[in-house]
């Protein structure tokens, strides 16, 4: 009886222990294996084949359970491939999921219903749509991570009203996931939200005035594709939690709010690449921040002493460069006027500097002592009041600004302007009282709060238009600008005694008509003898420019080192040769044994002195081959080596001809030394020849993609560096310090050369564009090389040198991996360079396998790459104003290369070079200037002067870097 009742304890017992351990539930069993069923490399996991039992013992790896349930998935970056089972929703119990960083893929499964779910993480995988329904339910979620999906990438998605419900939710990270739309109302509310990271989406639209009272402390909405988010930034001043806030690369407009000093907190603030205006407010000077990032904006007035540690405010409109520098008087006085209309951004963006005088300035005009004597912006759109700090500018003779939308009372201090003598403020909402403003001509119809008992009772007198005297050196007068509006015609001017005069008879207007009839007779037949006169014009120069539009573009760069390309130019060469003051080839088309002149200073060599010197063109000269001729190396009787450029007679079309004419036209007004030197040209008969300075060590894509065999040593990082910052050098002259602005369109390895030392120069000017003053892009045909065409120009045809720096951003790409920016033969995903480096540029495994093997790159060398990279993916932004400028690629390199001593104009030039001497001296010439112009040190150890990273989250939610 007793062995009975023991034998009858062990069997409950072991009865027990079998409900307890042994039986997991067998639909978390069937959810497990048909997850692992959906798997292609299912052995990953290490689950037994048919096991049954996940909670164990012993337990399956990665599983977690508690009692017979399944609690937890962990399963990260162990780089499973495949789906998630549609049921995955029924594991009831599961409270913690963590399947990221590997490559599933397919559509999410709905979440609905796992209420218990506190932390998912499926970030940085290929999961490709996820359901409406995905977040019913999650009451109890606090850390969710979809970053780096591409869901639903064709449309988009938004983030339901469901989540509004999960009060718990304290990080959320949906950078890269194709979100789209404004951000919603409610983030704002969830009282626990702490972070939020929706980083490179394409969400539009305003911060929501929700955030001005959450308890964020991480905000993360920058680089958001397809425009970006727009609107001002005012409710971040009351975000009083943040400590890291990025906005930068949207369209966000408005001031920096001046309270934005009251985030104590905050320690990391990027602005860049917005449109924000106006001046920087003493509260954020004074914020001891980490990181302060102010570059590419509208910000005016003077740069303050900022007390952040790291802190770039590069590509705005500042009065002066030094930090505590006050702007000049007349500066401040015009900023408080654009203080009280809010900034227009037209106007934002064309009143910098300290001298309103001389720079670009629009509807200001000066008198001969530099001083602004007229404001003229009738019909501009401005909305705001007068500013009592316009009587500080004593110089004013004329305010003009009629048809806007001013509104409040004209400020007493105007009385002070003892100079002025016309104040038209018709067409706006002015209201009373009128100052008392003796001898100025008031204009003041349009303003419907006024009447004519409001205007000034002072006899007033029509004053004269200004002399020539009167009006600035720099700008056409204001009359010439715009014209007066009907207020300032005789008919309705103010009387003197300051009422509207009664209105006239018919006679009257009928002379009226018949005087305005006739100018306008006169008018128009002056305009036809005008036209008459360019079409006759232009039928004479028939012969020198094509009109064809046609146009051959490269499809990829083959880097043959037997090929020298020589594109085919549109007729913008044609006209860039006419824009620039530089004529055209006299009577090119016509095959005669005379001799033809370019009009470009002392630069005509004979062909016979080039037949000499390359030994009549001889095969073992030639040193490549392209589409429209072939470059043969010459050497000079002192031993002096040149290169010939010779035209092919046989293809010798007009596009041949723009393109020869616009290396000329181009070469003959710039000289840096990091430009290919034009030495001459030749043109008899049949023969089109072009001179330059040899570069011994050829093109730069020999060295990156030949060099094994062409038997080469690869290139260091050191002479890269070197180079890309010569690179920077020339296109950054190009741009902005040469006479004019040129646009080179095809900037490429092939197209830099490099001297015996490795210094690099920029070549192949046939593609040049000229930027017309005044255009921020230019319409142009389609020309240069797939893999280095920036997205506006490719489909728009739309260029500004802003398609420069996306091609010297794909160069910088090429430098770092020693890829070529476009190759069939590579695997799809990397055939185009620039796509595939955005993809793998903010990883830092990716990037360090992705980085050239020739140059065993280290630790404390990938420092220096990754700022490289970080620049390569600024160059090639989608957005054109998200790009920076040359100049500041070269401030980047810099420091990382060498002590650089900068050279002055003049020695930019080479002003100093007499062209009318002998070629060989000449060359002599050009070698001692480029000498005497710099000295280079060589590369010093960088460790210490890079700036260091923010740090980011941690690794759930840190797995893109959203900068």
């Amino acid at each position: 009886m007793g062995v009975n009742r023991a034998n009858f304890c062990i069997f409950l017992i072991f009865c027990l222990i079998v409900v307890i351990y042994g039986a997991t539930d067998p639909n978390d069993v069937k959810i497990l294996n048909d997850f692992k069923k959906g798997l292609e490399n299912p052995e990953l996991l290490k689950w037994p084949d048919n096991g049954d039992d996940p909670c164990g013992p012993p337990l399956w790896p990665y599983v977690f359970c508690a009692g017979n349930r399944v609690t937890q998935i962990q399963a990260k970056s162990l780089g499973l491939k495949g789906t998630l089972p549609p049921s995955f929703n029924q594991l009831s119990e599961l409270f913690n999921l963590g399947l990221q960083h590997n490559k599933l893929s397919g559509m999410l499964p709905t979440f609905s219903g796992l209420f218990k779910l506190e932390f998912a993480f499926l970030n940085d995988n290929q999961f490709d749509g996820i359901p409406s329904g995905f977040f019913d339910g999650l009451s109890s979620i606090r850390d969710l991570a979809l970053a780096e999906n591409p869901l639903n990438a064709t449309t988009g998605w938004s983030l339901p009203a469901s989540l509004e419900n999960s009060a718990q939710l304290t990080n959320l990270s949906l950078v890269h996931c194709n979100l789209v739309g404004p951000v919603p109302d409610f983030l704002g509310t969830l009282p626990s939200l702490s972070n939020l990271l929706l980083s490179y989406n394409r969400l539009s639209g305003r911060i929501p005035s929700s955030f001005g009272q959450s308890s964020m402390q991480v905000l993360w909405l920058n680089n958001q594709d397809g425009g970006g988010m727009t609107g001002p930034i005012d409710v971040i001043a009351s975000m009083s939690s943040l400590t890291q806030l990025w906005l930068h690369g949207n369209q966000f407009t408005g001031t920096i709010p001046k309270n934005i000093g009251n985030l104590t907190s905050l320690m990391d603030l990027n602005l860049n690449s917005n449109q924000l205006v106006g001046l920087i407010p003493e509260g954020l000077a004074n914020m001891e921040l980490l990181n302060l990032v102010l570059n590419n904006n509208r910000l005016m007035g003077p740069i303050p002493k900022f007390k952040a540690r790291n802190v770039s405010y590069d590509f705005n409109f500042f009065c002066q460069k030094k930090p505590g520098d006050e702007c000049a008087p007349s500066v401040t006085a015009l900023l408080d006027f654009l203080s009280n209309l809010n900034y227009p951004s037209m106007l934002a963006s064309q009143w910098s500097g300290n001298e309103p005088c001389t720079g670009p300035w629009l509807g200001l005009s000066c008198n001969p002592k530099s001083e602004v004597s007229i404001i003229n912006l009738p019909h501009h759109k401005l909305n705001g009041t007068l500013n009592p700090s316009l009587a500080k500018l004593a110089s004013l003779l004329e305010i003009r600004l009629g048809g806007n939308n001013l509104t409040g009372q004209i400020p007493s201090s105007f009385t002070e302007l003892k100079s002025l003598k016309l104040l038209d403020l018709s067409g706006n909402n002015l209201e009373p009282p009128l100052p008392n403003l003796p001898g100025v001509k008031i204009v003041l119809d349009g303003n419907p709060l006024f009447d004519n008992r409001t205007r000034s009772p002072q006899p007033i007198s029509s004053p004269p238009p200004p002399s020539s005297s009167q009006s600035s050196p720099h700008r056409p007068s204001p009359s010439s600008e715009s014209p007066p509006s009907s207020s300032q015609s005789p008919s309705s001017s103010p009387s003197s005694s300051g009422q509207v005069q009664s209105q006239q008879g018919k006679s009257r207007r009928f002379r009226t008509l018949v005087i305005v009839g006739g100018a306008a007779v006169f008018a128009i037949a002056a305009i036809l003898v005008i036209f008459l006169s360019i079409y006759c014009s232009k039928k004479k120069k028939k012969t020198l420019l094509d009109d064809s539009s046609s146009i051959v573009v490269h499809p990829r760069d083959p880097s043959n080192p037997d090929v020298v390309k020589i594109a085919v130019a549109n007729n913008s060469a044609g006209s860039l040769s006419s824009n620039t003051g530089t004529s055209s080839l006299r009577n090119i088309s016509h095959e005669s044994e005379s001799s033809h002149v370019i009009d470009a200073g002392s630069l005509v060599i004979s062909v016979q002195v080039l037949r000499k010197v390359t030994k009549n063109f001889s095969p073992e000269n030639e040193l490549g081959h392209g589409g429209f001729g072939t470059v043969y190396k010459g050497e000079l009787e002192d031993g002096t080596k040149i290169a010939v450029k010779r035209m092919e007679s046989g293809v010798m079309s007009r596009k041949a001809l723009h393109e020869f004419q616009a290396e000329i036209a181009v070469l003959s007004k710039v000289r840096h030394r990091h430009l290919v030197s034009l030495l001459g040209y030749s043109i008899e008969g049949n023969e089109r020849l072009l001179v330059y300075e040899y570069m011994p060590l050829g093109a730069l894509s020999r060295h990156l993609f030949q060099w094994k065999s062409l038997k080469l040593e690869p290139l260091t990082w050191s002479q890269r560096l070197v180079i890309a910052l010569d690179v920077a050098r020339g296109m950054e002259y190009l741009h902005g310090l040469a006479r004019q602005i040129y646009i080179h369109r095809d900037l490429k390895p092939s197209n830099i050369l490099l001297d015996e030392d490795l210094r690099a120069k920029v070549s192949d000017f046939g593609l040049v564009k000229l930027a017309p003053d005044g255009e921020k892009s230019v319409v142009t045909t389609l020309a240069g090389t797939f893999g280095y065409l920036a997205p506006e120009y490719a489909v728009m045809g739309k260029i500004t040198t802003k398609v420069d720096v996306f091609s010297y951003g794909v160069v910088l790409m090429e430098l770092l991996t020693g890829l070529m920016a476009l190759d069939e033969s590579r695997p799809e995903e990397s055939r185009y360079l620039a796509q595939w480096f955005w993809q793998i540029k903010s990883s830092k495994e990716k990037l360090m396998a992705a980085i050239d093997p020739a140059l065993e790159a280290t630790e404390e060398t990938f420092e220096i790459m990754s700022i490289i990279a970080e620049l390569a993916g600024h160059c090639t932004a989608r957005e054109p104003n998200h790009r920076p400028d040359m100049s500041h690629a070269v401030n980047v390199l810099a420091p990382l290369v060498e002590k650089w001593v900068p050279m002055n104009d003049e020695s930019d030039c080479f002003t100093g070079i007499e062209f009318g001497r002998p070629l060989s001296q000449m060359l002599k010439d050009w070698k001692e200037a480029g000498s005497r112009d710099v000295s280079y040190a060589s590369l010093e150890d960088s460790k210490g002067s890079i700036p260091a990273k923010p740090v980011g989250f941690a690794d759930s939610f840190s797995s893109a870097d959203a900068r």
